[in-house]
């Protein structure tokens, strides 16, 4: 396993969490006059940034490959090593913002103690109404979990095993989108479809990496606007964006150092913060105020406070959650696997 960091999409993944926070569902904070003076790039994010959840798992894919693949690869020895990481990685801020939703949103219809204990299991995805329950944007953690044990239980079978998963996980994806994607979304049908294409283009993209670093950046510009401004008529917009748009945009992310700068490495360590901690917060607002009314700079206003709270919020979190929980685990695991077994 290697820890060599690929600086850049950290960045990438540090913004698009942002996106998803401060644009996609930061809309529900205002009333429809006052989302309609959003101009342009704006707008767009607006109203598409929930596919930036895509970007996000083909991100994590090409991440996953660049960490387990290298070198010996993941062998069946490391499994445990494997699952412990993600474990001390997803499962403590998950779990804190699961008990806060429980605490401070009590009366929310969703949030039923059948949710909570599907939420306590990563089986959040599968609970009705999907995105809806307890802290809603962790649907997309517990898919994550899916592709992280299809991808391991492959990767410790050697690289054709893995070859061909992939193969298979991203042909069933395009054709549950071919044949029973809709235009528009986002569909709660579509979440492990979504995963599974995504995670697993993003690491065959890391395999390919050599010949893809020959392509002309003007060609991945040209393909990432192709894949946002194509038509699908009435089926699903996401397979241009997952085929063409992110995967270029990723490409494009690398080439770009400043995405590795000390800004956005600040803003990446601190994406999956963001993206657990914003949604609770947006619903508490709506609570207390209702949608704010307004023009063009009662949005910008708004939205910067907004921000600014969960910037602060997410650096917490980071700080004493997420950093000591992770250290925490990986001690207690080494230091229980030094106790001899005579003890």
């Amino acid at each position: 396993m290697t820890s060599n960091r690929l600086a850049p999409l950290d960045g990438l993944r540090g913004l698009a969490a942002c996106g998803v926070a401060f644009l996609y569902h930061a809309k529900s904070l205002f009333s429809p006059a006052a989302v309609a003076s959003i101009p342009q790039p704006f707008a767009w994010a607006v109203e598409w940034g929930w596919t930036l959840v895509d970007l996000f798992f083909l991100i994590s894919g090409y991440i996953f490959a660049h960490v387990y693949l290298q070198g010996d690869g993941l062998a069946r020895g490391r499994l445990g090593d494997f699952a412990l990481a993600r474990f001390a990685r997803l499962y403590p801020l998950h779990l804190v913002m699961l008990v806060a939703c429980a605490l401070l949103l009590p009366g929310e219809p969703g949030n039923t103690p059948h949710a909570f204990f599907a939420h306590l299991a990563m089986m959040q995805q599968f609970v009705q109404p999907v995105g809806h329950t307890f802290d809603g944007p962790a649907w997309s953690i517990s898919v994550e979990v899916i592709c992280y044990v299809i991808f391991a239980m492959a990767a410790v079978r050697g690289p054709r095993v893995l070859r061909w998963t992939s193969v298979a996980a991203m042909l069933v994806a395009v054709g549950h989108f071919a044949l029973q994607g809709r235009a528009g979304g986002p569909w709660v049908g579509d979440g492990v479809p979504r995963g599974l294409l995504g995670f697993f283009l993003g690491q065959m993209l890391w395999q390919a990496r050599a010949r893809l670093a020959a392509v002309p950046t003007g060609f991945l510009v040209a393909t990432l606007v192709l894949g946002l401004t194509i038509d699908t008529g009435t089926v699903s917009s996401l397979l241009p964006l997952t085929l063409l748009a992110w995967p270029a945009l990723l490409l494009l992310a690398l080439r770009f150092p400043a995405l590795g700068s000390r800004p956005m490495l600040w803003l990446g360590d601190r994406s999956y913060a963001i993206y657990l901690v914003h949604y609770p917060l947006i619903l508490l607002l709506e609570r207390w105020h209702g949608p704010f009314g307004g023009g063009l700079w009662t949005v910008a206003l708004v939205t910067a406070s907004y921000t600014a709270v969960v910037l602060v919020l997410s650096d917490l979190s980071f700080r004493f959650v997420e950093g000591p929980a992770r250290r925490a685990i990986r001690a207690g695991f080494r230091a229980r696997l030094a106790v001899p077994e005579a003890a």
